[in-house]
Parts: C-alpha cells; sequence; structure tokens
C-alpha cells in the first residue's frame, strides 16, 4: 500500500507540474489514502524546518543554495507549498518508491500555523524561526496567539536544535529552558533608532512578566535590544551577529565575513543572517556561506526586475495585511537617490480566503515617502479609492498621485515614457496580474 501511495502521488506532481497546477493536491491524496504516509519515508540527517510571519520562502531558498553550493543534495519546496499537503508532495515526488527521500539534506518552508501538524510525522532537526509580526488579522488574530500555535510545534521536537531571530522578544522566549539554541541578529548600526518606526509595537510589554520593555535602540518594528527591567528577560548573546552593514554601499558583515547585497534592505539582510546561521549549524564552512550568499539574487519572485514600454521597473513583493512588510518595501524605495514613480497595487487582499478588509492600510507607514524622492504614485487595483483615502491623510504636496482601479489602464500610464525610474509594490495575491501586463526579466544568479 506505502508503495501505491508513493506512486500515486507521483503520478499526480507529475500531471500537476505539465498542467502548471497547485503542488499540495498530490501530497492531499497521499495522506488521505495512507494517513500514516509521512512517518514511514526515510529521511536525510539534516532536516531544517523554517517558519515566521515574514521571510520563510526566501531564507529557505538561500539555504538550499548554500547546501548545493556545499556539494549536497538538498531538497526543497521552491514553490513555496508550506501547509501539510504541500509537504507532502515534496518529500514523497522526491522519494523511491520505497519511500527514501534522495537527498542529503531537506529544506522546508512551514506554516506557522500548521507546523503543529507536520511534526507530528516530520521531526526536524533544525528549526528556524524569522520573526513574529502582526499579519492577516482575519486569519492570524495576534502574534502571540500564533506565538502559543509554535510553541506547540516545537513541544514535538524536543531534540531539535532552535535556530531564532534573538532581536526579535517574542521569538527569543522560545529558547528559554532549551538546549541546543542558536541566535541571530544585528548590532546596533546608522540605521538603527532609538523608538520604533511602526505605528504600533507588537512586543510592548515583556512576554514573561508583562511588564514594559526598555530598549536601547530599534532596528524597525519590535526588533531590536530589548531588556525587561522587572524580570531580567533580555536580548540574548547572539551567536552570528550582523556587526557591519552599510546598505548605502551594498554590504553587509555577519562575524566578520563580508557580503555584497543584491538588494539592500535590513528586511533582507535578516534573511540573509537566518540562512547564514542554520548552514553553519549544520556544518557548512563560513567562507563557503559568505561566497554563495554574495551578491545573491533571489528567484523567488520576492523580488523581480521588469519592462513596462521602455522602462525598467522593480517589484517588491509585500505582503497585504502586513504592515512591516509593507514598511521594509516602502523604506527601501524612499532611500533610492534617483527621481522615481510608485506603483502600489490592491486589488485582492488574499489569495487564499476572501475579506474586503482594509483597516490594515492604516498600519503601514506611508509617511516614510514625505521625505523620498517619488515624484508620482499610481494607486491601482479594486481597493485604490481606500489607499487613495489613507493617502489624503499625508504630507505629500510634491508628488503626483493618480488612481486607478482599472489594471489595463494602469498598466498603459507606467509604459507612458519617462526619466523616472519605476518601482511597484504588491502582494503575492496580486503579482501575476502586474506580470500579464508587462514583460518580466528573467532573474540570473550569480
Amino acid at each position: 500500500m506505502r508503495i501505491l501511495t508513493v506512486l500515486i502521488c507521483k503520478l499526480l506532481a507529475f500531471i500537476g507540474k505539465c498542467l502548471n497546477k497547485g503542488t499540495s493536491f498530490p501530497g492531499a491524496v497521499a495522506l488521505k489514502i495512507r494517513p500514516e504516509i509521512l512517518s514511514e519515508l526515510v529521511l536525510p540527517e539534516n532536516i531544517i524546518a523554517v517558519t515566521g510571519s515574514n521571510g520563510k520562502t526566501s531564507t529557505v531558498e538561500m539555504i538550499a543554495k548554500i547546501i548545493s553550493d556545499s556539494n549536497k543534495t538538498v531538497v526543497w519546496n521552491k514553490e513555496g507549498s508550506n501547509q501539510i499537503e504541500g509537504i507532502a508532495t515534496l518529500l514523497i515526488k522526491n522519494s523511491t518508491l520505497s519511500g527514501r527521500v534522495k537527498g542529503d539534506a531537506v529544506v522546508m518552508e512551514s506554516d506557522e500555523r500548521y507546523a503543529r501538524y507536520t511534526f507530528k510525522y516530520i521531526k526536524p532537526t533544525h528549526f528556524v524561526i524569522t520573526n513574529l509580526y502582526r499579519d492577516q488579522l482575519t486569519r492570524n488574530a495576534h502574534p502571540f496567539w500564533i506565538y502559543n500555535i509554535i510553541n506547540d510545534a516545537i513541544s514535538l521536537i524536543p531534540e531539535a536544535t532552535l535556530i531564532l531571530n534573538g532581536d526579535d522578544p517574542i521569538i527569543r522566549r522560545f529558547g528559554l529552558g532549551r538546549p541546543n539554541v542558536y541566535y541571530f541578529g544585528m548590532a546596533e548600526n546608522k540605521y538603527s533608532r532609538k523608538e520604533t518606526d511602526a505605528v504600533y509595537n507588537d512586543c510592548y510589554y515583556c512576554p514573561v512578566c508583562k511588564k514594559k520593555l526598555t530598549y536601547s535602540f530599534f532596528h524597525y518594528s519590535h526588533l531590536g535590544d530589548y531588556c525587561c527591567d522587572n524580570c531580567g528577560y533580555k536580548r540574548p548573546k547572539i551567536d552570528f551577529l550582523v556587526d557591519g552593514m552599510d546598505l548605502d554601499n551594498n554590504k553587509i558583515v555577519i562575524n566578520g565575513k563580508e557580503i555584497g547585497l543584491e538588494f539592500a534592505s535590513r528586511y533582507n539582510v535578516y534573511n540573509l543572517c537566518s540562512a547564514f546561521a542554520a548552514c553553519s549549524v549544520i556544518g557548512v564552512d563560513e567562507e563557503l556561506i559568505s561566497r554563495s550568499l554574495n551578491d545573491f539574487i533571489m528567484k523567488n519572485g520576492r523580488v523581480v526586475r521588469f519592462r513596462a514600454g521602455d522602462n525598467e521597473g522593480i517589484l517588491i513583493t509585500s505582503k497585504h495585511e502586513n504592515s512591516t512588510s509593507y514598511n521594509q518595501s516602502l523604506e527601501y524605495v524612499a532611500s533610492v537617490k534617483e527621481n522615481s514613480e510608485l506603483l502600489i497595487m490592491v486589488d485582492a487582499v488574499s489569495r487564499k480566503y476572501y475579506t474586503a478588509e482594509t483597516s490594515w492600510l492604516w498600519d503601514i507607514s506611508f509617511e516614510k515617502l514625505e521625505e523620498s524622492n517619488v515624484k508620482k504614485i499610481f494607486l491601482c487595483g479594486k481597493y485604490a479609492y481606500d489607499l487613495a483615502v489613507r493617502f489624503e491623510v499625508i504630507n505629500l504636496p510634491e508628488i503626483e498621485i493618480s488612481v486607478e482601479p482599472d489594471l489595463d489602464k494602469m498598466a498603459e500610464m507606467i509604459k507612458f515614457p519617462t526619466d523616472l525610474r519605476l518601482f511597484a509594490i504588491t502582494c503575492f495575491s496580486d503579482k501575476d496580474k502586474l506580470y500579464s501586463r508587462v514583460e518580466v526579466q528573467t532573474p540570473t544568479a550569480k
């Protein structure tokens, strides 16, 4: 029965690939036929799972590249299908008929709400947690609710090594009382602030005793150097530290190793640092890691170059219902020295469920554009006028703002010849609507 289940899953995965369909269905069928199939698979020595509000897909891609560059075979979910059905598809289609996964390592992105189900059958040897932010509130409620869910998953893997963002006071708590914990983070730098740059602080109070936290500096949102004067809960010693960061010159230093940046944002630096940490912990040489990450170009569609008419553009994919994701994208655009124009598209709030709730637009710090070199802004999609209302309270007298719900008309507007540098910000749910109206430039890995 096991061999038949594996065979059926492989066949369905092949058909799905030919039809360019989703990657969860074959695994769902396999689990229906044989619910215990995942626990019957023979897995390699290193099984790395990655979860968190943001950065999962990028971190997994970086880890996979580093392991591949170390002459090891890695099985990983390139498509980002991160719930138990998608992970079942990933592992079974990369296994022999007897159920032995064909790789030296497995790297899997795991949805923060579904890890507790996956880990009943698949026991990661290493668990990377990137961050916890307010994210998709209609689905995920509050970060501390997600904390409890991830904690349930961690309880299923007591022997696993945890690799945690030590700058996130919510994440740091997972390491209390556990052996085999490593932390990554950033030293204070010229981009750090004494006050958070977010509209709200998701960890204003100590996760342990609920008293107010004291911060000596913030990197962004609630990430930084924190301490509770009441119970002593504080930022831990950082094992993998970004101890040099120069975004103006596209380079960082992690544990003394210099790495060039293709995409210079603090958000991306955290992803790089988490991948660096994970691969170092499993024994990859840090010199090789730094070479592998140097000027790394992501292929996962998070940052994509495109052409609209004669205009060159860059799409920065951000998450709707996640202000931290948008804030980091806006900060990158605002940091650009050249005069530019910016397209912001909200046409569908989510691709996973229906909601027309747009109050999260008011959590985004669009005010970052007030001191930028952006000269034109295009607000488009079904919720263009919701965006327009949000922009009415921002002081942008020097910026020309156009509102256009029709995506075809929007596409024509950004094709108009200009000497402005073009940026676009939208979500996974909407990015294909932009791709279908422009010429996408295929990224080339370095």
